[in-house]
């Protein structure tokens, strides 16, 4: 079960919390091992650049709290209310905030690197800059929040809610998104090197210019996606539904796309050269101008499929249907095509 957002009352900190927690994480600790019962109140605190690293700080209330540049290192946030805490550039390195509500929070240029934020609440928070590599995010709800140029690098987001969320520029170089929820995110010039997205929703994405070399989209569903100039290079789609999306000017050379639903996709000018496209569908998909140069199609269904001016040099169309298909200007030099096939398109 996911954190849910609490307000903070009246924003007024108890003193006394507040007192023992400026003593330092070591009194502060020893007196909450002696009070297991008590929910601190630091809601409004001004914290700024308090040295509380290693505080155990499970199931405060710091709602709204003054937090920036504080150090929060290996700090215990469980369940901790941070919505609307200012956390700027504070350092939570390796900090456990499992299922903390972070809803609404600004947590710009913050280090979060190898953190714990299973099941924590982060929608609509502010993490342009920050640093979560190596962070588990896994099953985090990030809906609407701002991920412009974060390192996710290594991340865990197994199932992460990540809807609407804007990735611009961000590093999620082998992060973990199997199954994860990124429909409608803005993922421009964001870079997922050998990142696992097996399984993933990227419906209607904007990736534009974005770089998944290597990585592995099996099974992913891309419907009406835009990869306008994207790099997929060696990039695993086989089985991905990618109906409707935009490839203009992408570089897919030696993709696998085996079986991958293409219906209606735009791939002009894409570079598909030494791409394997066995039994995917292509049905009227545009690849106009594309290079498909030693690419597999065998065992493809190309029904309507525009091929004005593609290279099809050495490529194997083996099986391949290619009824109401129009090849002219097609380069089809060395191009393995079954006879039966060359009664089934014109030009």
């Amino acid at each position: 079960m996911r954190a849910t957002g609490r307000r903070g009352g009246d924003l007024m900190a108890d003193r006394h919390h507040l007192k023992l927690l400026k003593k330092g994480s070591r009194a502060w600790n020893t007196w909450r091992a002696k009070h297991l019962e008590i929910r601190p109140n630091l809601s409004g605190a001004i914290l700024r650049e308090a040295n509380l690293g290693g505080a155990d700080l499970s199931k405060a209330n710091l709602y709204q709290a003054n937090l920036i540049k504080t150090a929060l290192n290996g700090a215990i946030l469980r369940e901790a209310n941070l919505g609307g805490a200012d956390l700027s550039e504070a350092n939570l390195y390796q900090a456990n905030l499992i299922k903390a509500a972070l809803n609404g929070a600004i947590l710009r240029e913050a280090n979060l690197g190898g953190a714990n934020l299973y099941g924590a609440d982060l929608t609509w928070t502010n993490l342009s800059g920050a640093n979560l590599s190596e962070a588990t995010l896994r099953e985090t709800d990030l809906s609407g929040a701002n991920l412009a140029r974060v390192n996710l690098s290594r991340a865990n987001l197994f199932g992460g809610n990540l809807r609407g969320t804007d990735l611009s520029g961000a590093n999620l170089n082998r992060a973990d998104l199997r199954e994860a929820n990124l429909y409608w995110a803005t993922l421009t010039r964001t870079t997922f090197r050998e990142a696992d997205i097996r399984g993933a929703n990227l419906n209607r994405v904007d990736l534009r210019e974005a770089t998944l070399s290597g990585a592995d989209l099996r099974e992913a569903t891309l419907r009406g996606a835009t990869l306008n100039g994207a790099t997929l290079k060696s990039a695993n789609l086989s089985g991905a539904d990618l109906r409707w999306a935009q490839f203009v000017k992408a570089t897919l050379s030696d993709s696998l796309l085996r079986w991958a639903d293409l219906k209606g996709a735009t791939l002009s000018r894409a570079d598909l050269s030494g791409a394997d496209l066995s039994g995917a569908d292509l049905s009227m998909a545009c690849l106009r101008e594309a290079d498909l140069y030693l690419a597999s199609l065998s065992g493809a269904t190309l029904r309507g499929t525009d091929l004005f001016g593609a290279d099809l040099g050495g490529a194997n169309l083996t099986r391949t249907t290619l009824s109401g298909v129009d090849l002219s200007g097609t380069n089809l030099k060395g191009a393995l095509l079954d006879k039966r096939d060359l009664a089934d398109f014109r030009g």
